[in-house]
């Protein structure tokens, strides 16, 4: 199995590195970070942004400090958010480019195990979606720096970079969820329907105040999407996504094994 597993990392890897995918998604956390670093220049002083044309007259903006501790939870959110669409992007792809590339049939061929395969898709696309969230970390730390914003110590860095990595790997996890998607559907466009889905229930579900008990709301909540007083999810909506993303990566596993691929 280790043998199995090594070939079919490689294999996924190189495709991986021929793809423009990766860097579309890369592309996205770099304007996330500069949409972040944008608010904190509006947020040090509106009336600023005002006259250099960035805001209108009878804009209004609440919610949000202009400093360290609001630029990472903005990050965090940013994650949570963003995320499910960027790494869910990810996921579906990773998996529904075997269909509409039409090579799962020969993806099967191949002497390395089926659940090689998919936990290699698995794996990197968890680290795919890891190193997204490092280079949004990154770009916070400069973005932050360039923008002299006050609240700085290394206690907090420390605090908000383990919220934003947090947040992302609870995101990541859920991603896990498309890939099954993607491969039940048998390309993109049904994992793309199911993306949007459960990123659309997710707002509505924390609106109304049930959002704890929706696993794909969960990592929004920990972040403060929908203020402090509701960030405690409890242990069972930390729970609840676990089992999502250990489930989802079971049940594609077992898709992948048993589904008759002759179609």
């Amino acid at each position: 199995m280790t043998g199995d597993l090594a070939a079919a990392v490689h294999a996924e890897a190189l495709k991986l590195r021929r793809s423009r995918v990766p860097w579309a998604t890369a592309a996205a956390m770099v304007l996330a970070a500069l949409v972040g670093a944008f608010f904190m220049f509006v947020l040090q002083d509106v009336g600023r942004a005002r006259t250099l044309g960035l805001l209108g007259a009878k804009a209004q903006l609440a919610g949000g400090t202009a400093d360290w501790p609001g630029y990472f939870s903005l990050a965090a959110q940013t994650v949570a958010v963003g995320g499910l669409l960027v790494f869910g992007t990810a996921a579906i792809w990773l998996f529904g480019r075997e269909f509409s590339d039409r090579t799962a049939t020969d993806l099967l061929a191949v002497p390395t195990s089926r659940t090689a395969v998919v936990l290699a898709k698995l794996l990197l696309g968890l680290a795919w979606c890891a190193l997204l969230t490092l280079l949004l970390v990154a770009l916070v730390l400069v973005l932050g720096a360039l923008l002299e914003l006050p609240g700085w110590s290394t206690a907090t860095a420390v605090r908000g970079t383990g919220t934003v990595l947090g947040t992302g790997l609870l995101t990541a996890g859920l991603a896990a969820s498309y890939g099954l998607a993607a491969s039940v559907g048998r390309g993109y466009l049904p994992a793309v329907g199911v993306l949007f889905l459960t990123v659309l229930l997710a707002q509505v579900l924390v609106a109304v105040g049930h959002g704890e008990w929706f696993p794909w709301a969960v990592p929004a909540l920990l972040a403060g999407a929908a203020g402090p007083d509701r960030a405690d999810v409890g242990w069972a909506g930390s729970a609840g996504v676990v089992l999502v993303a250990l489930g989802s990566a079971a049940a594609t596993a077992l898709w992948w094994e048993r589904a008759d691929h002759s179609a």
